[in-house]
C-alpha cells in the first residue's frame, strides 16, 4: 500500500498552533504519510506570512479557500463547503483531519463525511454545556460524525462515551496546543527583543488581559462590568491589554473608559504575546486555549466566562472560573497567589509529545482507511 494521504484543515489562527506539531511529526514520518494543508480563510491575518509559518516550523498552506468573504456565518460555512468539496474531488485524501471547533472545522467535516472520507477530530470531546456558544455547537456536530477522536483531557473521553461513541475510536493523547507552546518557548532566548519588552521591564509586575468573545464585548452591561473590575484590579497591579479588533470597536461604540494603569496596545504576534504573558503575574481572559497554556507554564489564570470546556484546568487549580460579574472577578483576583508556580504543571499527558502519539496511532490505524 502507498502512503496514506491526509488533508489537514485550518480556519483560524489558533488552529495553526494546534496543527503545527502534527505537521512537524508528519514531516518526520514522510515515508508513511503525505499531506496537504488547506486554509479555509475563515480568519485572515496580515501577520500570516512566510515568517509566521517558518516560525511554526511548517510550510505555508497548499490552498487558501474563500472563507472570509462577506456574508453571515452560515453563508461562509456554505462557501467553505463548496470550495472544500472541489479540493477533495481534485486531490482525494484518505483522511481529513480537523482541529478545534471553529466554523470551518464543521464545514470541512461535513464535506468529508458526505464524500465518504474518514474523518479525524483533534481536540475532540470538549464540552462547555452551553449551546449558545457557536463553538459548542460545532464541537458536538463534528464529534457526531467523526471516525477517530483525539482527546486532550480525560473529561473528553467521558463525554464521548456518554454520547455513544466507541471506546476503541477514542484516544487520550494530550494537548497539541501544549506541544506548540513548548516548541515556541524554546525560541524565546535572551537575544529575542520585542517592542513590549520595554513595557515589561518598566512595570516588573503586571497582569495581562485578553477579551474578545461577543457575549462579553458586544453587550454594554457585561462589557462595562468587566472593565470596572479591571480598573479596580489595575490599582494594585498594572494591566497590559492587547485589544482585539472586535473589542476595539466595542470600546469606541460604548465609550468605555480605562484606568491609567491599563496599557491598551495593539494585538501581538503569537511569539511576542507568549513572551508577554509568560512573565506576567496573572492572566485574565475569555479565551479557551490561553486557559491551557497558562496552566502548562504555571501562570495563574482567571477566566471571565460563565463556563469552560477545559475543566482540567479548574480541577488542577491553575485556573479560576470567575464568570463575568464584576464582583466575582474581583473576588477571584483577591483569592489567587499572583506568583508563578511551575510545580502545578502536572496535567496528564500535557508533555509536548501529543503529536507523536497522534501520528503513531494513525500509523497503527492505517487499515481503517
Amino acid at each position: 500500500m502507498g502512503r496514506i494521504s491526509i488533508t489537514l484543515v485550518v480556519g483560524a489562527r489558533p488552529n495553526f498552533m494546534k496543527i503545527a506539531p502534527i505537521i512537524r511529526q508528519l514531516d518526520a514520518t514522510s515515508n508513511h504519510f503525505s499531506y496537504r494543508l488547506i486554509h479555509s480563510g475563515q480568519h485572515t491575518d496580515t501577520e500570516m506570512n512566510e515568517v509566521f509559518f517558518s516560525g511554526l516550523g511548517i510550510p505555508a498552506p497548499d490552498l487558501y479557500l474563500n472563507g472570509n468573504s462577506k456574508g453571515s456565518p452560515l453563508s461562509k460555512i456554505a462557501r467553505i463547503m463548496v470550495d472544500f468539496e472541489k479540493e477533495c474531488l481534485k486531490n482525494p485524501p484518505n483522511i481529513v483531519l480537523v482541529v478545534g471547533d471553529v466554523n470551518s472545522t464543521l464545514a470541512c467535516a461535513i464535506v468529508a463525511k458526505k464524500l465518504n472520507i474518514k474523518l479525524v477530530h483533534v481536540e475532540a470531546g470538549l464540552r462547555s454545556w452551553d449551546n449558545n456558544m457557536p463553538e459548542e455547537v460545532n464541537r458536538i456536530m463534528v464529534d457526531a460524525i467523526s471516525d477517530i477522536f483525539f482527546v486532550t483531557e480525560r473529561s473528553g473521553v467521558t463525554n464521548l462515551l456518554n454520547e455513544g461513541h466507541s471506546l476503541d475510536k477514542i484516544h487520550f493523547v494530550g494537548n497539541v496546543m501544549i506541544d506548540n507552546l513548548f516548541y515556541q518557548v524554546e525560541k524565546l532566548t535572551s537575544e529575542v527583543f520585542f517592542p513590549t519588552t520595554e513595557l515589561k521591564n518598566q512595570l516588573k509586575k503586571y497582569a495581562v488581559v485578553t477579551l474578545h468573545r461577543p457575549s462579553n464585548v458586544d453587550d454594554f452591561e457585561v462589557f462595562s462590568g468587566i472593565v470596572n473590575s479591571l480598573n479596580q484590579i489595575s490599582v494594585s497591579l498594572p494591566i497590559i491589554f492587547p485589544v482585539h479588533p472586535r473589542t476595539k470597536n466595542s470600546i469606541k461604540k460604548f465609550n468605555i473608559k480605562f484606568n491609567k494603569n491599563i496599557s491598551l496596545i495593539e494585538p501581538l504576534s503569537y511569539l511576542e504575546f507568549l513572551n508577554l504573558w509568560r512573565d506576567s503575574n496573572v492572566v485574565l481572559t475569555d479565551s479557551g486555549g490561553l486557559q491551557e497554556e497558562t496552566s502548562a507554564l504555571g501562570v495563574p489564570c482567571i477566566t471571565m466566562r460563565k463556563n469552560t470546556e477545559r475543566p482540567i484546568t479548574i480541577d488542577k487549580g491553575t485556573n479560576i472560573l470567575a464568570g463575568v460579574d464584576s464582583r466575582n472577578i474581583l473576588d477571584a483576583f483577591n483569592k489567587i497567589n499572583i506568583n508563578k508556580n511551575p510545580e502545578i504543571n502536572q496535567i496528564e499527558l500535557w508533555d509536548g509529545a501529543s503529536a507523536i502519539r497522534i501520528i503513531a496511532i494513525l500509523k497503527k490505524e492505517s487499515n481503517f482507511v
